[in-house]
């Protein structure tokens, strides 16, 4: 390790190693082994906080006595290991039985160690243990071997922990293991829900298949040789078709392929694993992730890279797996769709019927997919960092919606207790649905309207007009979105015609084009390094006229029957910006006009979701006829947080208190221009934080259908006066946790628990 491409690369293969292996000691016999031989230290050892959390346990070493593991327990502030674990720093000593702290166990025979070298394993916060390398003579490791166990420590964590839990996940049924296995990670859509995990992964990215169990396995290898057979003739066909273009030097590439499509270390080491029980395209992904690992580890640069070929000709295999077994990712009744990053494409494309409940391991609660979740009634956990997403296909989950929780293996009684919940809460939304019918009326008789959110012709049940009380956001954007270009004039009118006569006589809020930021169009790309701060919303419509103008065109051609169109205007940033889409609405309406469509002026609002219209709201309130908060962004910008970062997901918090000041002023600012303030974002779904809004004098909600009885649930059951009081209370609370559980506290102590917790009551 002479400089940082190669202490680069070490890491790489040690992190690759560690992430491959089975279960937690042999992860940890990977790092102390790896770890002393490339720093050429006499012992390198781990010490963590299992199986006692409350000590630290020695758990793997190289250098000190084999029969220590497991053996040595320290205090969590005993000797120079819990020093490192109190500081969670490092510590670099040169002789380290000098040192104070020092405590000797004899039965590791380290008294001949003396230069100590020790980090914190950290992982989110969670101190998991100490990485420690010892040397005989006395001296201080230098930078070089401080910056490699640090950069190795910070990456492993995680390998860490999944470690440990695919361990206990892969235990036989008939050794004794773990119940109850309990992951941590945001809420993303409440509720709970008991079944079989069923997990998605992009086609495209052969280290993210999952094992897989088979039933068949006859033919499960009779498919692998067929997709061998079909890879090493478009390897021929490629090499001839590419004769006359490449040198014959280069054209060796496919022979090296096609060589490897035959050797037994490949094939037949897959075929073994398929015979282990492992589906086709799991057992691809082992031998490929072994064999590449191979010339990960060999320091010769040419080789090493030959590591990037086998994992190009894994993929091409993978792709003659899945095409030739499509129906692989049907699901079963009771499924619980995992992945490492589900997006709201893979959740859209899939019979939602049958889905009981989601887990990501990335992402947080305001991500698309999570909102698209809430949309469905489908309780969801993101950001479940630790799950070991390969290996949860077909194990039996608990989705906990409310604390953010799964739960793996679950024992026979937690199992009871969950499905009890799940059939009370199915019960709940029943009587609430009953119930719905009726309008939102506080009790000092305010009438707040509860509208929907939409972005699908078919979320539009006519049903639905009996709930709720209008259209409050459409996003329009969706269906430009389901096209390979952009929808004509005609085609727009029509659709935005279905949306209006969904519900006639009450008000539809169509939204102008968003996109941009995650919302592409694949016709339409914009290449940017800070997307959600770039070219979006309202400032693509103002640059391209000929697409907004059609666009408002086409809502007042639709609006000329129902006259219940309202016109919201999305990233708004400033006064200029309104006017200008104001100016381009009326110059669409006179030249309707001139062809003699006699179209209604439709209602017109604002978007509150960019910081600056804050302090603008008053201003901008004048010039339109409502103002609609969108908290999702207004939040992430608000906060410097973004939304889709499972990172950072923890301080995307919709009850800052400067979010709420931000909220008081919206409000302020709408109701001193005599113009009444809605919100639209997901802040109007969440039970908790609707009794806010209801607290700071928001006169309108538009909530998912999901969410929309329990809303209604919340108006009536308090009056004005005292969600004011509880939101100036709130306002008192610096710490967001704190107005949670204020809120909380309220809800159930007005007898409604269940909208904050699982079950009836």
């Amino acid at each position: 390790m002479t400089d940082g491409t190669s202490m680069l690369a070490t890491l790489r293969r040690i992190v690759q190693e560690v992430n491959a292996a089975e279960d937690l000691a042999t992860a940890l016999d990977i790092i102390v082994h790896r770890v002393q031989a490339a720093l050429g230290v006499d012992v390198c050892s781990i010490y963590l906080h299992l199986p006692d959390p409350d000590s630290l346990t020695l758990m793997a070493t190289v250098g000190l006595r084999p029969d220590a593991v497991g053996r040595v327990r320290l205090g969590l502030h005993e000797g120079l290991v819990g020093l490192v674990a109190d500081r969670a720093e490092p510590i670099n000593l040169k002789d380290a039985p000098s040192h104070p702290a020092y405590k000797y166990f004899p039965e590791t025979g380290e008294e001949q160690f003396h230069a100590f070298l020790g980090v914190p394993i950290l992982h989110h916060r969670r101190m998991l243990g100490v990485l420690v390398v010892q040397q005989a003579g006395e001296r201080r490791f230098d930078e070089d071997h401080v910056a490699f166990l640090v950069t190795l420590a910070t990456q492993l964590a995680g390998a860490i922990s999944n470690a440990e839990i695919s361990g206990e996940l892969n235990r036989p049924a008939f050794h004794p293991h773990r119940r109850d296995i309990r992951i941590e990670g945001i809420a993303g859509a409440p509720g709970v829900a008991v079944g079989r995990a069923v997990v998605t992964f992009p086609e495209t990215d052969l280290d993210a298949v999952p094992d897989r169990s088979v039933d068949d396995v006859k033919a499960e290898v009779r498919l692998f040789r067929q997709a061998v057979a079909a890879v090493q003739q478009e390897l021929v066909e490629l090499k001839e078709r590419m004769s006359d273009v490449l040198p014959a030097e280069d054209r060796l590439l496919f022979d090296a392929y096609i060589l490897l499509l035959g050797s037994d270390s490949l094939v037949e080491g897959t075929v073994r694993r398929i015979e282990g029980g492992n589906w086709a395209p799991g057992a691809l992904r082992a031998t490929i992730q072994e064999y590449a690992g191979n010339f990960d580890a060999m320091d010769d640069s040419y080789l090493r890279e030959r590591g990037d070929d086998i994992r190009d000709l894994g993929q091409r295999l993978l792709d003659h797996l899945l095409s030739a077994s499509p129906t692989r990712t049907r699901l079963p009744d009771d499924a619980i769709l995992v992945g490492r990053q589900i997006s709201a494409a893979q959740l859209a494309s899939l019979d939602t019927g049958c889905l009981k409940g989601m887990v990501s391991a990335t992402g947080s609660s305001s991500s698309h997919v999570a909102i698209l979740a809430r949309a469905l009634g489908v309780p969801a956990v993101m950001g479940a960092a630790d799950l070991p997403v390969g290996r949860m296909d077909g194990r039996e989950v608990i989705v906990d919606g409310y604390q953010g929780q799964v739960l793996l293996q679950p024992s026979a009684e937690v199992k009871r207790e969950f499905l009890r919940l799940a059939r009370e809460e199915q019960e709940l939304s029943q009587d609430l649905l009953q119930q719905a019918t009726q309008p939102a009326v506080t009790r000092d008789g305010c009438t707040v309207p509860i509208y929907l959110n939409s972005g699908l012709m078919a979320e539009l049940m006519p049903s639905q007009q009996a709930y709720a009380d209008g259209i409050g956001l459409y996003r329009t954007e969706v269906p430009f979105m389901a096209r390979e270009r952009f929808p004509g004039e005609a085609e727009q009118a029509e659709l935005y015609a279905q949306v209006l006569r969904a519900f006639p006589g009450k008000p539809v809020v169509l939204r102008t084009l968003d996109v941009g930021g995650d919302k592409a169009l694949s016709y339409f790309p914009i290449e940017e390094d800070n997307p959600f701060l770039g070219y979006r919303g309202i400032r693509i419509s103002l640059d391209h006229p000929e697409i907004f103008l059609t666009q408002l065109r086409a809502m007042l051609i639709a609006n000329q029957y129902t006259d219940n169109l309202h016109v919201l205007f999305p990233m708004i940033g400033s006064v200029r910006e309104l006017d200008e889409a104001l100016a381009l609405l009326a110059r669409a309406r006179e030249e309707l006009y001139d062809e003699g469509l006699r179209v209604p002026a439709p209602k017109t609002g604002v978007m509150i979701e960019v910081p600056s219209a804050i302090y603008l709201a008053e201003r901008l309130a004048e010039k339109v006829d409502f103002l609609s908060v969108g908290t999702n962004d207004l939040i992430q910008y608000l906060l410097a947080v973004d939304r889709n970062n499972a990172r950072v997901a923890d301080l995307y918090d919709d009850y800052h208190p400067a979010v709420l000041c931000a909220l008081k002023m919206i409000t302020e600012g709408g109701h001193k221009a005599g113009k009444p303030v809605s919100v639209c974002g997901e802040m109007a779904s969440e039970p908790p934080l609707a009794l806010l809004l209801l607290g700071v004098g928001v006169d309108s909600l538009s909530v998912t259908m999901a969410s929309l009885p329990r809303i209604k649930w919340v108006v009536r059951s308090f009056s004005r006066r005292a969600a004011r009081a509880l939101f100036d209370k709130a306002m008192e609370i610096q710490d967001p946790g704190a107005i949670r559980r204020l809120l909380d506290d309220a809800l159930v102590e007005a007898g409604l628990g269940a909208l904050v917790r699982a079950g009836k009551h």
